[in-house]
Parts: structure tokens; sequence; C-alpha cells
């Protein structure tokens, strides 16, 4: 049971990076080749674009790292790694969100 619960943890770690690669390279061909609705190239655009993939893909990385903790054993130094990672990548969305947004989850739409 442990090999295929580790291996559905290193499946969705392999997706969680494919989005974030896949994502950044259809927002800059998008961005290339004008395929957005304007008339002009949008960096902010872009921006959101690529802002959006990666928010996803630690989304996906934070959950592959749960579930790989889990079937290990359960140590001190393990769990307090993963709530470094976990951590971490939270600040990274939570910054992100910021950035794209141009305000806090709390506050309310301009």
């Amino acid at each position: 049971m442990h090999s295929y619960i580790d291996l559905i943890a290193r499946i969705l770690e392999f997706l969680g990076v494919l989005l974030i690669t896949a994502g950044i390279c259809y927002a800059l061909f998008k961005y290339i080749f004008k395929l957005q609705d304007q008339k002009t190239r949008d960096f902010d655009t872009l921006r959101q674009d690529i802002g959006k993939s990666i928010l996803l893909g630690l989304e996906i990385l934070v959950g592959a790292d749960i579930i790989a903790t889990v079937i290990t054993e359960p140590s001190m130094d393990k769990v307090l790694t993963l709530g470094i990672i976990i951590l971490i990548r939270t600040l990274l969305s939570f910054s992100l969100q910021v950035e794209l947004e141009g305000k806090f989850p709390w506050q309310k739409a301009k």
C-alpha cells in the first residue's frame, strides 16, 4: 500500500511541476504571438497568466508533500520538514495572490 501512495505522491509532484512549466510556456506563447483579445501585447496579462499557473502548481505540490509525508514513518524531523515546506509554499502562494489581485484576500473588491 505504501508503494502505491508513494507513486501517487510522485505523480502529483510531477503534475505540479508540469503544470507550472506548461502554464508558463502557454502564457509566453500567447504573449509572443498576440493570441490575447487585445490589439497590443499586455505585460500585466502575461504576469497574471504566469502567476495563476504557478499558484495552481504550488497547491498541487503542497498536496503531494502532505501525501508523501503521511505514508512515511512519522518522526519529528519529517513533520518539521513538511511544516517548513508547506509554510514556504503557502507564503509564496499568498504573496503571489496579493500581487495578482492587488489586495489582501480579506479586503473587499475595489
